[in-house]
């Protein structure tokens, strides 16, 4: 298994509170009840969390930096502290750096909480959302704002529903073995640089730049618009990659595979991915080959190898001839 050496660099999420809320503000329906407070407040990751047991002042495994959510459970908690000690509590509560606070349901607020959290410097925004609907709109956000990203310099197409990922050295064809595949069906997701996201653990999604997406440079020719030349159905603005299609120019000396019971793997963003390797050489059809590294994924896929059945005959079919031939042998020695 091989690293990928492509992997251009990796992003690094900057995003604050009020470019959240700028997002959201129609999808979550939420209300800035301090307006202006601590939009500048970054957001640190992704995880959003109830307080919990930091309300009743226990704050040893309190997870600060992760956006907060007061429910109907928590604001009716503290609205039934008598009013010192829900003092107390909520100023304890905004002396951490939280990046901000939702309160759920469009409840009414505790009597002293705008003027905690105005000294924290915490903002506090107010939705109509039910908790656990807000927590099923928000998450897909932010996981998606802090997936670990990168960029790699290949060409992304999709094959009948395979995403294969193209690389090589600049100039050895890439572009041309995609465009002729988009002119046989297949569709275009991006040329030369691929925007790539890892979703959850083993998934990895790969886009166009939004500047050049759907533009193809061709040497010779120069910039084309696939969708203005082949129609919009031959482009996908996104697609899962599942296969590293590696060309290479043509070498005698080099160490090839001809069965397929070897598969080499590459690792992109910590997903390792199958890699083939195609060398090129005048005469080679690379667009029908990479048709059939599509359809052979998906046949493995489905639980078919076709290298390990051919294997398992040959193996079945070597060993009972074995004997037979020395059982043949002994029958025509007379001495």
């Amino acid at each position: 298994m091989q690293k990928a050496e492509n992997v251009a660099r990796l992003k690094t999420p900057t995003l604050t509170v009020g470019q959240l809320l700028e997002r959201l503000r129609g999808t979550l329906q939420l209300e800035e009840l301090e307006p202006g407070v601590g939009l500048d407040r970054p957001v640190g990751n992704a995880e959003v969390s109830s307080p919990g047991l930091v309300l009743a002042g226990y704050v040893e495994r309190f997870a600060a930096e992760r956006l907060q959510v007061l429910g109907e459970t928590e604001i009716t908690y503290l609205a039934s502290l008598a009013v010192a000690e829900r003092r107390r509590i909520l100023d304890l509560f905004f002396s951490f750096p939280i990046p901000a606070v939702f309160v759920t349901k469009g409840q009414r607020l505790p009597s002293g909480l705008r003027v905690s959290a105005s000294a924290g410097g915490v903002p506090v925004i107010r939705t109509k959302l039910k908790t656990a609907e807000f927590y099923r709109r928000v998450k897909p956000v932010l996981e998606l704002e802090f997936a670990p990203t990168t960029s790699l310099h290949g060409s992304l197409a999709d094959v009948f529903g395979v995403g294969l990922f193209f690389t090589g050295q600049s100039g050895i064809g890439k572009s041309e073995c995609v465009l002729d595949l988009v002119e046989r069906g297949h569709r275009l997701v991006a040329d030369d640089l691929v925007i790539t996201s890892r979703r959850g653990n083993d998934v990895l999604i790969g886009r166009g730049h939004e500047l050049q997406r759907h533009y193809m440079e061709i040497r010779g020719v120069g910039l084309i618009d696939i969708p203005a030349i082949f129609g919009i159905r031959a482009v996908r603005q996104q697609k899962r990659i599942e296969v590293v299609v590696h060309l290479e120019e043509w070498n005698q000396h080099a160490a090839v595979d001809r069965t397929g019971l070897d598969i080499e793997t590459t690792t992109i963003l910590d997903v390792e991915l199958p890699k083939i390797n195609v060398f090129l050489n005048p005469g080679k059809n690379i667009t029908v080959i990479a048709e059939v590294i599509a359809l052979n994924h998906l046949l493995r896929y489905s639980g078919v190898n076709s290298a390990e059945a051919f294997n398992e005959r040959l193996m079945a079919r070597m060993k009972p001839a074995a004997p037979t031939n020395v059982r043949q042998y002994l029958q025509e020695d007379h001495e």
